[in-house]
Protein backbone atom coordinates (compact mmCIF):
# COMPACT_ATOMS: atom_id res chain seq x y z
CA UNK A 1 0.00 0.00 0.00
CA UNK A 2 1.72 3.30 -0.95
CA UNK A 3 0.61 6.30 1.09
CA UNK A 4 0.71 9.78 -0.25
CA UNK A 5 -0.01 13.38 1.36
CA UNK A 6 -2.47 15.90 -0.49
CA UNK A 7 -2.44 19.20 0.64
CA UNK A 8 -5.86 20.26 1.71
CA UNK A 9 -6.38 23.85 3.13
CA UNK A 10 -3.82 24.43 5.63
CA UNK A 11 -3.52 20.58 6.22
CA UNK A 12 -2.66 17.45 4.54
CA UNK A 13 -5.00 14.66 4.26
CA UNK A 14 -3.48 11.07 3.68
CA UNK A 15 -4.17 8.66 -0.06
CA UNK A 16 -3.90 5.08 0.44
CA UNK A 17 -3.56 3.22 -3.07
CA UNK A 18 -2.75 -0.06 -3.28
CA UNK A 19 0.77 -0.91 -5.12
CA UNK A 20 -0.72 -2.69 -8.16
CA UNK A 21 -3.21 -0.08 -9.17
CA UNK A 22 -0.88 3.05 -8.66
CA UNK A 23 0.64 3.88 -12.19
CA UNK A 24 2.58 6.91 -10.95
CA UNK A 25 2.65 10.02 -8.45
CA UNK A 26 3.37 13.15 -10.64
CA UNK A 27 5.27 15.62 -8.84
CA UNK A 28 7.18 18.60 -9.10
CA UNK A 29 11.33 18.67 -9.06
CA UNK A 30 10.65 21.72 -7.41
CA UNK A 31 9.87 20.30 -4.18
CA UNK A 32 12.71 18.24 -4.17
CA UNK A 33 15.05 21.28 -5.34
CA UNK A 34 17.30 22.64 -2.15
CA UNK A 35 18.41 26.50 -2.53
CA UNK A 36 22.18 27.25 -1.15
CA UNK A 37 20.18 30.23 0.48
CA UNK A 38 17.56 31.10 2.70
CA UNK A 39 14.03 32.58 1.73
CA UNK A 40 15.16 36.30 2.16
CA UNK A 41 18.73 35.94 1.19
CA UNK A 42 17.63 34.59 -2.19
CA UNK A 43 14.91 37.46 -2.64
CA UNK A 44 17.18 39.78 -1.35
CA UNK A 45 20.38 38.50 -3.76
CA UNK A 46 17.71 38.70 -6.43
CA UNK A 47 17.33 42.53 -5.99
CA UNK A 48 20.79 43.38 -5.62
CA UNK A 49 21.24 41.37 -8.73
CA UNK A 50 18.66 42.33 -11.25
CA UNK A 51 18.09 40.82 -14.72
CA UNK A 52 18.09 43.79 -17.66
CA UNK A 53 17.56 46.36 -15.42
CA UNK A 54 19.60 49.42 -12.83
CA UNK A 55 18.78 48.20 -9.43
CA UNK A 56 15.30 49.60 -8.00
CA UNK A 57 17.38 51.56 -5.83
CA UNK A 58 18.63 53.30 -8.90
CA UNK A 59 15.30 53.72 -10.28
CA UNK A 60 13.62 55.20 -7.38
CA UNK A 61 15.56 58.02 -6.62
CA UNK A 62 14.11 61.28 -8.22
CA UNK A 63 10.47 59.16 -8.02
CA UNK A 64 7.83 61.00 -6.21
CA UNK A 65 5.11 58.47 -6.42
CA UNK A 66 5.87 54.96 -6.65
CA UNK A 67 3.39 52.22 -6.90
CA UNK A 68 4.07 48.51 -6.22
CA UNK A 69 1.84 46.00 -7.36
CA UNK A 70 1.32 43.32 -4.75
CA UNK A 71 -0.97 39.95 -5.22
CA UNK A 72 -3.84 39.71 -3.41
CA UNK A 73 -5.58 37.11 -0.93
CA UNK A 74 -6.14 34.38 -4.01
CA UNK A 75 -2.11 33.57 -4.18
CA UNK A 76 0.19 31.59 -2.03
CA UNK A 77 2.82 35.24 -2.80
CA UNK A 78 5.37 35.13 -0.08
CA UNK A 79 4.44 38.98 0.51
CA UNK A 80 6.53 39.27 4.10
CA UNK A 81 9.00 38.19 2.88
CA UNK A 82 9.36 40.24 -0.66
CA UNK A 83 7.35 43.78 0.26
CA UNK A 84 9.58 44.52 3.14
CA UNK A 85 12.91 44.14 1.08
CA UNK A 86 11.25 46.47 -2.01
CA UNK A 87 10.27 49.04 0.75
CA UNK A 88 13.72 49.17 1.83
CA UNK A 89 15.57 49.12 -1.12
CA UNK A 90 13.41 51.85 -2.60
CA UNK A 91 13.95 53.81 0.32
CA UNK A 92 17.55 53.21 -0.07
CA UNK A 93 17.29 55.28 -3.00
CA UNK A 94 14.44 57.26 -2.03
CA UNK A 95 13.46 57.85 1.77
CA UNK A 96 10.97 60.56 0.76
CA UNK A 97 9.18 58.71 -1.70
CA UNK A 98 5.51 58.28 -1.64
CA UNK A 99 5.01 54.72 -1.99
CA UNK A 100 1.40 52.90 -2.37
CA UNK A 101 0.85 48.85 -2.11
CA UNK A 102 -1.59 48.64 -5.02
CA UNK A 103 -3.62 45.26 -4.08
CA UNK A 104 -4.18 43.05 -7.73
CA UNK A 105 -7.33 41.44 -7.10
CA UNK A 106 -8.13 41.51 -10.83
CA UNK A 107 -11.77 40.66 -11.06
CA UNK A 108 -11.67 38.86 -7.27
CA UNK A 109 -13.40 39.93 -3.93
CA UNK A 110 -11.92 42.82 -1.96
CA UNK A 111 -9.16 41.45 0.46
CA UNK A 112 -10.31 41.36 4.02
CA UNK A 113 -8.59 43.33 6.54
CA UNK A 114 -7.74 39.97 8.16
CA UNK A 115 -5.97 38.93 5.15
CA UNK A 116 -4.03 41.47 4.42
CA UNK A 117 -2.48 40.96 7.81
CA UNK A 118 -1.87 37.76 7.21
CA UNK A 119 -0.44 37.88 3.93
CA UNK A 120 1.90 41.23 4.77
CA UNK A 121 1.97 41.31 8.29
CA UNK A 122 0.28 43.66 11.01
CA UNK A 123 3.85 46.53 10.35
CA UNK A 124 3.11 46.59 6.75
CA UNK A 125 -0.73 47.11 7.23
CA UNK A 126 -0.41 49.26 9.77
CA UNK A 127 2.58 51.63 8.59
CA UNK A 128 2.09 51.38 4.83
CA UNK A 129 -0.41 53.06 2.12
CA UNK A 130 -2.05 50.17 0.98
CA UNK A 131 -5.14 50.68 -1.78
CA UNK A 132 -7.27 47.55 -2.61
CA UNK A 133 -8.02 47.61 -6.63
CA UNK A 134 -11.56 47.73 -7.81
CA UNK A 135 -12.07 46.88 -11.44
CA UNK A 136 -15.69 48.20 -11.51
CA UNK A 137 -14.79 51.19 -9.75
CA UNK A 138 -14.75 53.79 -13.36
CA UNK A 139 -13.44 56.36 -10.88
CA UNK A 140 -10.25 54.88 -10.18
CA UNK A 141 -9.86 53.66 -14.22
CA UNK A 142 -8.30 54.99 -17.12
CA UNK A 143 -7.81 54.16 -20.37
CA UNK A 144 -4.91 53.63 -22.45
CA UNK A 145 -5.78 52.40 -25.81
CA UNK A 146 -6.30 48.94 -27.89
CA UNK A 147 -4.65 46.00 -27.07
CA UNK A 148 -3.28 43.79 -30.07
CA UNK A 149 -6.56 41.47 -29.68
CA UNK A 150 -8.96 44.49 -30.29
CA UNK A 151 -10.37 44.34 -26.71
CA UNK A 152 -9.96 48.04 -24.68
CA UNK A 153 -7.10 48.34 -22.04
CA UNK A 154 -8.56 50.73 -19.69
CA UNK A 155 -5.91 50.06 -15.89
CA UNK A 156 -6.03 51.61 -12.17
CA UNK A 157 -5.32 55.43 -12.34
CA UNK A 158 -2.84 55.16 -9.79
CA UNK A 159 -0.77 52.37 -11.70
CA UNK A 160 -1.20 54.73 -14.56
CA UNK A 161 -0.05 57.91 -12.62
CA UNK A 162 2.56 56.29 -11.06
CA UNK A 163 6.03 57.66 -11.82
CA UNK A 164 7.41 54.31 -11.21
CA UNK A 165 5.27 50.63 -11.10
CA UNK A 166 6.75 47.79 -9.90
CA UNK A 167 5.36 44.43 -9.09
CA UNK A 168 5.56 41.52 -6.88
CA UNK A 169 4.52 38.11 -7.41
CA UNK A 170 5.22 34.65 -7.93
CA UNK A 171 5.64 32.12 -11.34
CA UNK A 172 3.70 29.17 -11.64
CA UNK A 173 2.46 27.28 -14.49
CA UNK A 174 -0.99 28.39 -15.47
CA UNK A 175 -3.32 26.53 -17.31
CA UNK A 176 -4.24 29.20 -20.23
CA UNK A 177 -1.77 32.27 -19.59
CA UNK A 178 1.17 29.60 -19.95
CA UNK A 179 2.86 30.76 -16.70
CA UNK A 180 1.69 33.17 -13.75
CA UNK A 181 3.93 36.31 -12.46
CA UNK A 182 5.39 39.07 -14.82
CA UNK A 183 3.13 40.77 -16.43
CA UNK A 184 0.01 39.40 -15.29
CA UNK A 185 0.42 41.91 -11.85
CA UNK A 186 -0.71 44.28 -14.76
CA UNK A 187 -3.39 42.39 -17.06
CA UNK A 188 -5.55 40.65 -15.04
CA UNK A 189 -4.25 42.32 -11.45
CA UNK A 190 -5.18 45.91 -11.63
CA UNK A 191 -6.94 45.73 -14.73
CA UNK A 192 -10.96 46.81 -15.46
CA UNK A 193 -13.08 44.04 -15.93
CA UNK A 194 -13.99 44.99 -19.09
CA UNK A 195 -10.30 44.83 -20.53
CA UNK A 196 -10.13 41.13 -18.32
CA UNK A 197 -13.41 39.99 -20.37
CA UNK A 198 -11.45 40.96 -23.38
CA UNK A 199 -8.46 38.97 -22.97
CA UNK A 200 -10.16 36.02 -21.63
CA UNK A 201 -12.52 35.99 -24.48
CA UNK A 202 -13.83 32.34 -25.50
CA UNK A 203 -11.70 32.49 -29.12
CA UNK A 204 -8.08 32.98 -27.00
CA UNK A 205 -9.19 29.96 -24.20
CA UNK A 206 -10.06 27.83 -27.10
CA UNK A 207 -6.66 28.60 -28.79
CA UNK A 208 -4.04 25.55 -28.59
CA UNK A 209 -1.32 27.76 -27.68
CA UNK A 210 -3.41 29.19 -24.52
CA UNK A 211 -1.87 26.05 -22.14
CA UNK A 212 0.15 25.77 -19.67
CA UNK A 213 4.03 26.33 -20.07
CA UNK A 214 3.49 28.31 -23.59
CA UNK A 215 4.32 32.08 -24.02
CA UNK A 216 5.33 31.85 -27.51
CA UNK A 217 2.25 32.22 -29.67
CA UNK A 218 -0.23 32.38 -26.49
CA UNK A 219 -2.82 35.08 -27.62
CA UNK A 220 -3.58 36.05 -23.98
CA UNK A 221 0.01 36.37 -23.15
CA UNK A 222 0.50 38.73 -26.22
CA UNK A 223 -2.24 40.96 -24.79
CA UNK A 224 -0.77 40.87 -21.49
CA UNK A 225 2.98 41.76 -22.18
CA UNK A 226 1.53 44.95 -24.47
CA UNK A 227 -0.26 45.82 -21.61
CA UNK A 228 2.37 45.77 -19.52
CA UNK A 229 4.49 47.69 -21.44
CA UNK A 230 1.88 50.25 -22.23
CA UNK A 231 1.35 50.39 -18.65
CA UNK A 232 5.23 51.47 -17.76
CA UNK A 233 5.69 48.33 -15.82
CA UNK A 234 9.34 48.65 -15.18
CA UNK A 235 10.55 46.02 -12.73
CA UNK A 236 9.33 43.17 -10.65
CA UNK A 237 10.34 40.74 -8.23
CA UNK A 238 9.59 37.05 -8.46
CA UNK A 239 9.60 34.02 -6.83
CA UNK A 240 9.53 30.34 -7.63
CA UNK A 241 8.04 28.47 -4.40
CA UNK A 242 7.52 24.88 -3.20
CA UNK A 243 4.69 22.81 -1.94
CA UNK A 244 5.52 24.27 1.93
CA UNK A 245 4.82 27.93 -0.18
CA UNK A 246 8.45 28.59 0.54
CA UNK A 247 10.36 30.46 -1.85
CA UNK A 248 13.56 28.55 -3.67
CA UNK A 249 14.53 31.12 -6.37
CA UNK A 250 14.15 34.76 -6.98
CA UNK A 251 14.47 36.81 -9.76
CA UNK A 252 13.82 40.49 -10.02
CA UNK A 253 14.73 43.15 -13.07
CA UNK A 254 13.32 44.38 -16.21
CA UNK A 255 9.10 42.72 -16.69
CA UNK A 256 10.28 40.96 -19.75
CA UNK A 257 13.88 39.40 -19.06
CA UNK A 258 13.74 38.34 -15.44
CA UNK A 259 10.08 36.64 -15.90
CA UNK A 260 11.66 34.67 -18.90
CA UNK A 261 14.46 33.73 -16.30
CA UNK A 262 12.04 32.53 -13.90
CA UNK A 263 10.28 30.54 -16.39
CA UNK A 264 13.23 29.31 -17.77
CA UNK A 265 13.69 27.68 -13.92
CA UNK A 266 10.46 26.90 -13.30
CA UNK A 267 10.14 24.65 -16.47
CA UNK A 268 13.40 23.21 -15.88
CA UNK A 269 11.82 21.62 -12.78
CA UNK A 270 8.36 21.06 -12.77
CA UNK A 271 7.31 19.21 -16.20
CA UNK A 272 6.01 15.74 -16.13
CA UNK A 273 5.03 13.09 -18.59
CA UNK A 274 1.40 11.85 -17.94
CA UNK A 275 0.93 8.69 -17.13
CA UNK A 276 -2.79 7.33 -18.44
CA UNK A 277 -4.94 6.25 -15.97
CA UNK A 278 -8.67 5.46 -15.33
CA UNK A 279 -8.55 7.75 -12.14
CA UNK A 280 -6.12 10.90 -11.83
CA UNK A 281 -6.51 12.48 -8.32
CA UNK A 282 -5.26 16.07 -7.59
CA UNK A 283 -5.28 19.05 -5.31
CA UNK A 284 -4.98 23.11 -5.91
CA UNK A 285 -2.05 23.00 -3.67
CA UNK A 286 -3.55 23.56 -0.10
CA UNK A 287 -4.20 26.86 0.97
CA UNK A 288 -5.02 29.78 -0.20
CA UNK A 289 -5.72 28.09 -3.91
CA UNK A 290 -8.07 25.64 -3.01
CA UNK A 291 -10.74 28.37 -0.95
CA UNK A 292 -12.77 27.91 -3.49
CA UNK A 293 -14.26 25.43 -6.52
CA UNK A 294 -13.77 28.93 -9.02
CA UNK A 295 -9.83 28.15 -8.40
CA UNK A 296 -9.98 24.18 -8.55
CA UNK A 297 -10.48 24.27 -12.11
CA UNK A 298 -6.73 25.04 -12.54
CA UNK A 299 -5.53 21.97 -10.92
CA UNK A 300 -8.51 19.78 -12.31
CA UNK A 301 -6.35 20.51 -15.91
CA UNK A 302 -3.34 18.70 -14.89
CA UNK A 303 -5.39 15.85 -14.41
CA UNK A 304 -7.35 16.57 -17.41
CA UNK A 305 -4.12 15.55 -19.31
CA UNK A 306 -3.33 12.62 -17.40
CA UNK A 307 -7.12 10.53 -16.85
CA UNK A 308 -8.37 8.32 -19.79
CA UNK A 309 -11.15 9.39 -21.43
CA UNK A 310 -14.39 8.87 -19.45
CA UNK A 311 -12.35 8.55 -16.59
CA UNK A 312 -12.23 10.01 -13.40
CA UNK A 313 -11.04 12.91 -11.69
CA UNK A 314 -10.82 13.39 -7.85
CA UNK A 315 -10.23 17.07 -7.06
CA UNK A 316 -9.74 17.94 -3.41
CA UNK A 317 -10.38 21.38 -3.07
CA UNK A 318 -11.54 22.78 0.41
CA UNK A 319 -13.55 25.46 -0.47
CA UNK A 320 -14.27 26.83 2.51
CA UNK A 321 -15.34 30.09 0.96
CA UNK A 322 -17.55 28.61 -1.56
CA UNK A 323 -18.07 29.11 -5.47
CA UNK A 324 -15.97 31.23 -5.84
CA UNK A 325 -17.98 32.89 -8.59
CA UNK A 326 -21.55 33.99 -8.92
CA UNK A 327 -21.71 33.82 -12.89
CA UNK A 328 -19.72 30.83 -12.69
CA UNK A 329 -21.97 29.19 -9.89
CA UNK A 330 -25.25 30.23 -12.11
CA UNK A 331 -23.80 28.88 -15.57
CA UNK A 332 -23.88 25.51 -13.96
CA UNK A 333 -26.44 25.61 -11.82
CA UNK A 334 -29.09 26.87 -14.56
CA UNK A 335 -28.23 24.19 -17.58
CA UNK A 336 -28.76 20.58 -18.36
CA UNK A 337 -26.68 20.49 -21.14
CA UNK A 338 -23.36 21.71 -20.49
CA UNK A 339 -22.61 20.97 -24.53
CA UNK A 340 -25.15 24.04 -25.15
CA UNK A 341 -22.99 26.52 -23.09
CA UNK A 342 -19.97 26.41 -24.58
CA UNK A 343 -21.85 26.73 -27.93
CA UNK A 344 -23.05 29.97 -26.95
CA UNK A 345 -19.59 30.71 -25.57
CA UNK A 346 -17.96 30.54 -28.63
CA UNK A 347 -20.36 32.09 -30.81
CA UNK A 348 -20.12 35.07 -28.70
CA UNK A 349 -17.45 37.83 -29.85
CA UNK A 350 -14.38 39.48 -27.64
CA UNK A 351 -16.83 42.22 -26.31
CA UNK A 352 -19.49 39.77 -24.85
CA UNK A 353 -17.55 37.64 -22.85
CA UNK A 354 -19.08 37.35 -19.87
CA UNK A 355 -17.87 37.31 -15.98
CA UNK A 356 -16.15 34.12 -15.25
CA UNK A 357 -16.72 32.88 -18.89
CA UNK A 358 -13.15 31.80 -19.33
CA UNK A 359 -13.03 29.14 -16.29
CA UNK A 360 -16.44 27.86 -17.39
CA UNK A 361 -15.36 27.09 -20.55
CA UNK A 362 -12.42 25.52 -19.33
CA UNK A 363 -14.47 23.45 -16.57
CA UNK A 364 -15.99 22.37 -19.40
CA UNK A 365 -13.53 21.48 -21.49
CA UNK A 366 -12.61 19.37 -18.43
CA UNK A 367 -16.02 17.72 -17.52
CA UNK A 368 -16.16 16.54 -20.92
CA UNK A 369 -12.97 14.21 -20.71
CA UNK A 370 -13.73 12.81 -17.60
CA UNK A 371 -16.35 12.82 -14.37
CA UNK A 372 -15.33 14.75 -11.48
CA UNK A 373 -15.48 13.93 -7.91
CA UNK A 374 -14.97 16.39 -5.50
CA UNK A 375 -13.82 16.48 -2.41
CA UNK A 376 -14.49 19.75 -0.20
CA UNK A 377 -16.16 21.44 2.62
CA UNK A 378 -18.61 22.76 0.27
CA UNK A 379 -22.25 22.16 0.48
CA UNK A 380 -23.00 18.74 -1.65
CA UNK A 381 -25.91 20.31 -3.70
CA UNK A 382 -23.39 23.29 -4.17
CA UNK A 383 -21.08 20.29 -5.81
CA UNK A 384 -23.49 18.76 -7.59
CA UNK A 385 -25.47 22.02 -9.18
CA UNK A 386 -21.34 22.20 -11.03
CA UNK A 387 -21.80 18.75 -12.80
CA UNK A 388 -19.56 17.21 -10.00
CA UNK A 389 -19.89 14.29 -7.63
CA UNK A 390 -19.56 15.46 -4.26
CA UNK A 391 -17.74 13.35 -1.55
CA UNK A 392 -16.43 14.31 1.96
CA UNK A 393 -12.89 12.07 2.17
CA UNK A 394 -10.67 11.12 -0.85
CA UNK A 395 -11.56 6.68 0.70
CA UNK A 396 -15.26 8.06 -0.31
CA UNK A 397 -14.54 9.61 -3.25
CA UNK A 398 -12.43 6.07 -4.73
CA UNK A 399 -15.40 4.31 -3.46
CA UNK A 400 -17.72 6.03 -5.74
CA UNK A 401 -15.31 6.15 -8.43
CA UNK A 402 -14.91 2.68 -8.66
CA UNK A 403 -18.81 2.19 -8.99
CA UNK A 404 -18.79 4.84 -11.97
CA UNK A 405 -16.30 2.95 -13.54
CA UNK A 406 -17.19 -0.34 -12.46
CA UNK A 407 -14.18 -1.61 -11.23
CA UNK A 408 -12.70 -1.72 -8.20
CA UNK A 409 -9.36 -2.07 -9.69
CA UNK A 410 -9.16 1.05 -11.59
CA UNK A 411 -5.98 2.25 -11.98
CA UNK A 412 -5.06 5.45 -10.45
CA UNK A 413 -2.60 8.30 -11.09
CA UNK A 414 -1.93 10.76 -8.51
CA UNK A 415 -0.65 14.42 -9.24
CA UNK A 416 -0.59 16.09 -5.20
CA UNK A 417 -0.06 19.34 -6.31
CA UNK A 418 -1.97 19.80 -9.47
CA UNK A 419 -0.97 23.86 -9.67
CA UNK A 420 2.45 23.62 -9.29
CA UNK A 421 3.42 20.72 -12.54
CA UNK A 422 3.13 21.19 -16.01
CA UNK A 423 1.78 17.57 -16.90
CA UNK A 424 3.03 16.85 -20.82
CA UNK A 425 1.17 14.48 -23.24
Amino acid sequence: MNSIKLPYGKEYVTLEVPEERLQAVLVSELHHYKPEMTQTELVRNAIENPVGSERLCEKSKGKNKIVIIASDHTRPVPSKIIIPLMLEEIRKGNPEADITILIATGCHRETSKNELVEKFGVDIVNNEKIYIHDCDDESMLVKLGILPSGGELIINKMAYEADLLVAEGFIEPHFFAGYSGGRKSLLPGVASRQTVLANHCSEFIADPKSRTGILEGNPIHKDMMWAAEKAKLAYIVNVVINAEKEVIYAVAGDMNKAHEKGCEFLSGLCKVNAVPADIAITTNGGYPLDQNIYQAVKGMTAAEVTVKKDGVIIMLAKSNDGHGGEKFYRTFKDCEDIQEVLDSFMSRGRDETEADQWQSQVFIRVLQKAKVIYVSDADDQTVRDFHMVPAKTVEEALKKAGKILNNDKATVTVIPDGVSVMVIE
